[in-house]
């Protein structure tokens, strides 16, 4: 399942509701299935990744276009771009040779998305039926799209390898 741009799913859902758990549990599930899964996170406040003191972000912090943090199991890089912007060639620049990118949050993207929705924190979906690849849900809703329990990860994950089966075709 290889390629130079990977399919992207958005996870999306309104703030609070789980995103970032959702996908830290659904990321050891697909990874079982053999994917190489990406995840890129939608960052909308404009306070640093990175963390105040440490070398790259002074470095950063000092007017670097770009900062490398190499290390003997990890990279970070730091670009000065808006990468809200044109979060195509983000993907094809970071994660060319994955199977699967995950994006967190992106609602207003044009990629395919599966919502996490929690009864208690909104009786509304965020996203239009038309949107949404399938919903993770604590409640069963009237839509005409696959739903999953939020607690069964390992259908959510067995549905996504399906779906790139079926894209890949």
């Amino acid at each position: 399942m290889n390629r130079t741009v990977p399919p992207v799913i958005s996870i999306v859902a309104k703030s609070g509701t789980g995103k970032t758990t959702f996908i830290e549990k659904l990321i050891p599930h697909l990874k079982t299935r053999g994917l190489r899964v990406g995840v890129l996170k939608h960052h909308s406040h404009n306070t640093p990744f990175d963390t105040p003191g440490k070398d790259t972000y002074r470095h950063f912090q000092a007017g670097a276009d770009v900062v490398v943090g190499a290390s003997a199991v990890q990279v970070a890089v730091f670009r000065r771009e808006n990468g809200a912007a044109d979060l195509d060639a983000v993907i094809r620049r970071e994660f060319a040779g994955l199977d699967l990118v995950l994006t967190e949050g992106f609602k207003r993207g044009s990629y395919p998305k599966i919502e996490v929705h929690r009864a208690e924190r909104s009786a509304d979906l965020l996203c239009s039926e038309e949107e949404l690849l399938a919903v993770a849900t604590d409640e069963r809703l009237e839509l005409n799209v696959p739903q999953f329990d939020l607690d069964d990860i390992e259908a959510v994950a067995d549905f996504i390898l399906s779906w790139l089966r079926s894209a890949t075709r």
